[in-house]
């Protein structure tokens, strides 16, 4: 082992360029001295402990990558592997804004469809509706479904129709009337019960 690596306290610039020339102590003394600093800005940068475990990780292997390179007295290594650390967390938090939030915290949309129950009372209303509609005299039919199925007002079906506003308003409650009626015993079947439909 190197004399400079056998005491911890050589310089970062020391220990990096004798991890260059294979000491591998040394680049075990340098990362217990700057992983901790680095660790520690990610975990507060981004609030993951493995993403911060990960970003640790690539700075040092970029210290790694680069110390052949190394120009002693330039930039302090502590300095650059804070920088290096900083834009690797910026750069993380940047894709996660774009990516937008893990699937898991996003809650299921709601189901708009109808149940299968729901559906098909829907279906046996609709039509107990047409059969209970056919049994009506025509034009007491023809006035109850412009009011109630095609949503026209009274005036508008007093033209169609080419009769007064009293004369729909009174074939509309006269087909109510009668569709109440033969309508009231298929109530529990249709899921009518319940609900004062």
């Amino acid at each position: 082992m190197d004399e400079a690596t056998s005491q911890y306290g050589a310089s970062d610039d020391v220990l990096l360029a004798a991890f260059a020339n294979g000491d591998l102590t040394a680049a075990r003394l340098l990362t217990d001295r700057l992983a901790p600093r680095i660790l520690g800005h990610a975990r507060r940068a981004l609030g993951d402990p493995d993403e911060a475990e990960d970003v640790t990780q690539e700075v040092m292997m970029r210290l790694w990558r680069m110390a052949p390179d190394w120009t002693p007295g330039g930039a302090k290594v502590s300095t650059w592997t804070y920088r290096v650390a900083v834009n690797l967390c910026i750069d993380r938090l940047r894709a996660r804004r774009r990516a937008g939030p893990p699937l898991d915290d996003i809650a299921e949309p709601a189901d708009e469809r109808p149940s299968v129950e729901a559906e098909l009372h829907r279906k046996a209303r609709a039509a107990a509706l047409t059969d209970a509609l056919a049994q009506l005299p025509e034009r007491q039919a023809q006035a109850v479904r412009l009011r109630h199925l095609e949503g026209l007002g009274n005036p508008e079906i007093g033209e169609i129709m080419d009769i007064g506003v009293a004369a729909v308003e009174s074939l509309i409650a006269r087909g109510k009337r009668a569709l109440a009626a033969s309508l009231s015993e298929l109530r529990p079947q249709l899921g009518l019960e319940d609900d004062g439909s």
